[in-house]
């Protein structure tokens, strides 16, 4: 059994490669939709008002559970989260997706105003993790500019590589 997390800045395709790895018959958790919540990053409780990026935890518990399930050989955790730190621990590996500034900024010009990186304050947000890297865990670097079915195709022999 063996759990992976599939991470990056907004836009470098964690979703994309989520739903890909479903329809490969993977066991894949969209944390960003699943596991998802507005809190405290220190205290781990729920915070109210605006959503902020600062904000967006996973439940640590569910994290951890579901990568104690052995229902499945391996499942992998696709989203970012400012809480990583406190569960990076039952992860066999992470993957970091990147993508040059270019292919981010036209992602992120793609994006309708109600998803994350399609207002301009988030952009310019998104834009600025991907220049200093201060919000993205270390791992195994995949570049994502690369067509979905070369990066998934990366993340599964590196994945069976490692276990």
């Amino acid at each position: 059994m063996r759990n992976f997390l599939v991470e990056g800045v907004s836009g470098t395709g964690k979703t994309s490669v989520c739903h890909e790895l479903r329809r490969r018959g993977h066991h894949a958790v969209n944390g960003d939709t699943e596991l998802a919540f507005q809190g405290d990053p220190e205290s781990g409780q729920p915070t109210a008002g605006e959503p902020s990026h600062w904000h967006h935890l996973w439940r640590e518990d569910d994290v951890r559970s579901l990568a104690a399930d052995h229902t499945h050989r391996v499942t992998f955790f696709c989203g970012g989260s400012r809480n990583v730190a406190r569960f990076v621990d039952v992860f066999d590996g992470v993957f970091v997706l990147t993508v040059d500034a270019g292919t981010l900024g036209a992602r992120l010009d793609a994006r309708d105003e109600d998803e994350f990186g399609g207002r301009a304050e988030e952009r310019a947000l998104v834009l600025r993790l991907h220049a200093t890297g201060e919000d993205t865990p270390d791992g195994i670097v995949v570049d994502a500019t690369a067509p979905l079915d070369a990066v998934v195709d990366e993340i599964l022999v590196v994945a069976d590589a490692l276990g």
